[in-house]
């Protein structure tokens, strides 16, 4: 008898744990079914992305103007309704060869370079032309390739303005002209400039010109050894430094600081970095060239997805870069030293009031905007 109760027993138990079973292979088939449902409702559901893909490749983000323009340019394009993949090549030809043909991969609508060497990049842009997508030059113009457009600032007249403020400060004696990068397009359109104001100079010889070099890469090191060498070929005697941009400057300054001249020798730059004008507020840097960076980089974002639309992009003029006329987007710079800094770089916020004047003491500083 308990054999036989046993046996029962058994057999009720199997039939629980099958039912169990059943009920829960039950709710797992429902959970993955709906699972499934779910996913598929949401792929299903998810907006397709039209977004205009813009790739923006960089000569070198270590430099200072250059992670403004990133910044300012990737905010105005997404305002626009595009995204932006960027990379920067850290001052390397190759880098930015090879970066700009992994964008040219990934389904760009634009290209918008920034270019490291003005004369190396015609494979890429030839690259982008066959597969049917625009290319925009920014600031720096590309040579020897069909380029659809070119934004950048009047660069003849950023020469001109550099030499003209240090022949109204120093009208006569020994200049020195600090050349930015050699391979760089817009350096030698600032020389371009700068000698259409000094050459009737250096002609009549008010102005001798006792050294003439190029700054690789803009390096403020670069600089820094140029104008040591310079400070001692010629014993000290030099009345001017024609610097193509600030970090440039700032290696010069560095080198007249070891010798107790900075601030007594004149010198120009460019490009507002917030170290140059904390230097020409404390007097040792004479001025630097302004380029408003936010209406450089809006401008950019604004013709790089014209050119993406296929739309007509208005041009300003036009450049020859050795092989086509580019359709030139030309900007206005501005000047500006002690007298100014407050009514443009204050007063557009490029850099703020209490960055610029740190090392000022309070009571020596202008009043607050």
């Amino acid at each position: 008898m308990k054999r036989l109760w046993k046996v029962f027993l058994q057999i009720g138990l199997t039939v629980v744990l099958a039912v169990a079973a059943a009920g829960c292979g039950q709710d797992v088939a429902k959970n993955e079914n709906a699972s499934s449902v779910n996913q598929n409702s949401a792929q299903a559901e998810a907006p397709k992305t039209d977004a205009i893909k813009i790739g923006l490749s960089v000569s070198d983000l270590t430099l200072e103007r250059w992670q403004h323009d990133r910044d300012i340019f990737v905010e105005k394009a997404k305002e626009l309704g595009a995204e932006v993949l960027v990379q920067s090549a850290n001052g390397n030809d190759a880098n930015q060869l090879s970066q700009i043909q992994n964008m040219l991969s990934q389904g760009i609508d634009v290209l918008v370079i920034i270019a490291n060497n003005s004369d190396a990049l015609t494979p890429v842009v030839d690259q982008a032309k066959k597969e049917g997508i625009p290319v925009l030059a920014y600031d720096r113009l590309i040579n020897n390739s069909e380029v659809d457009a070119y934004v950048s600032f009047d660069n003849v007249k950023v020469g001109e303005m550099q030499a003209e403020y240090l022949v109204s400060k120093m009208p006569k004696g020994n200049y020195f002209l600090l050349g930015g990068s050699p391979t760089d397009n817009n350096a030698k359109m600032f020389r371009e400039g700068q000698m259409n104001i000094l050459k009737p100079l250096i002609d009549k010889g008010d102005i001798k010109v006792v050294g003439d070099q190029w700054a690789k890469d803009w390096q403020a090191s670069e600089a820094l050894s140029i104008i040591e060498n310079a400070l001692t070929a010629n014993q000290n005697k030099i009345d001017a430094i024609v610097a193509s941009n600030d970090n440039t400057a700032g290696g010069a300054i560095q080198a007249l600081a070891s010798q107790g001249l900075a601030g007594k020798v004149v010198i120009s730059g460019q490009d507002a970095d917030l170290a140059a004008v904390q230097r020409i507020v404390e007097g040792t840097q004479s001025m630097t060239v302004y380029k408003p960076i936010r209406e450089i980089a809006t401008k950019c974002a604004e013709v790089a997805v014209q050119l993406a639309k296929k739309e007509k992009v208005q041009a300003d003029g036009s450049v020859n870069n050795g092989k086509v006329d580019v359709p030139f987007i030309k900007l206005a710079p501005i000047m500006v030293d002690k007298e100014n800094v407050m009514d443009t770089i204050i007063k557009d916020n490029f850099h703020s009031y209490d960055d610029v004047f740190k090392n000022i003491p309070e009571d020596q500083r202008p009043p607050r905007p």
